[in-house]
């Protein structure tokens, strides 16, 4: 979100859904009732504001969803638009995701709903791409090169940085959720984790067959710069 948001043509908007998917689903996430209480919490409303306010617009939309958040609501806007996954191999990511889900499970990835949209996707004929954050942070130019390509739109290298602290777009679960984003202004050097804990052990099992299934369709860094 915070590549595209550099980028002079586009307006990106941060999770618009999480607002349904907590009151939907009930889940207790950080900030929950606070998050609630001020933002629009009807996803279908959402959406259909946001699609009337792109087709008016000079601007690109980017927004950035999160799979699980998109449950009970009619998925056909997705037809709209073109869509990019973002994974990341379960093994680096369920450690920090269980910092403030201590109880997450599958859902909470979203792994396999993303591979089952994937799947939707191509069967209505899309060609939606997939990033893998370690491709990513290996050759950041590389891959957003082949992001924009894949989208028919310009690459520019004011993709690959901006200014450390919040941005106007985010969230207002930013301060649960974004501490290292916020001290970040690029994409780091790819740093693989060394341990892994044992009781994450039954969770990764679950996760690793739907990440290996997105993987296999992900975009490649080319070595080097």
């Amino acid at each position: 979100m915070y590549s595209f948001a550099q980028r002079p043509d586009t307006r990106v908007v941060d999770e618009p859904l999480y607002g349904h998917f907590l009151r939907v689903t009930g889940a207790d996430h950080p900030g929950r009732d606070e998050i609630m209480m001020q933002i629009d919490c009807d996803g279908p409303g959402v959406m259909d504001r946001l699609l009337r306010e792109a087709a008016d617009s000079p601007c690109l939309l980017f927004m950035k969803q999160m799979a699980h958040h998109l449950v009970d609501i009619d998925t056909a806007f997705l037809q709209r638009m073109r869509n990019i996954f973002l994974v990341r191999d379960p093994q680096q990511m369920l450690p920090s995701l269980t910092i403030q889900l201590p109880n997450a499970t599958l859902r909470d990835t979203g792994l396999r709903m993303q591979w089952e949209l994937y799947e939707d996707l191509v069967a209505a004929g899309q060609d939606p791409g997939i990033i893998d954050s370690r491709e990513l942070l290996l050759n950041p130019g590389d891959v957003l090169r082949q992001v924009c390509a894949h989208l028919d739109l310009p690459y520019t290298d004011a993709m690959l940085s901006w200014p450390a602290g919040p941005r106007a777009e985010d969230g207002i679960w930013a301060p649960y959720w974004y501490h290292s984003l916020h001290r970040s202004t690029g994409f780091a050097p790819y740093v693989e984790k060394e341990a892994f804990p044992s009781d994450l052990e039954p969770l990764l099992a679950e996760c690793r067959p739907w990440y290996e299934k997105l993987y296999a369709c992900a975009f490649r860094a080319a070595k080097g710069n």
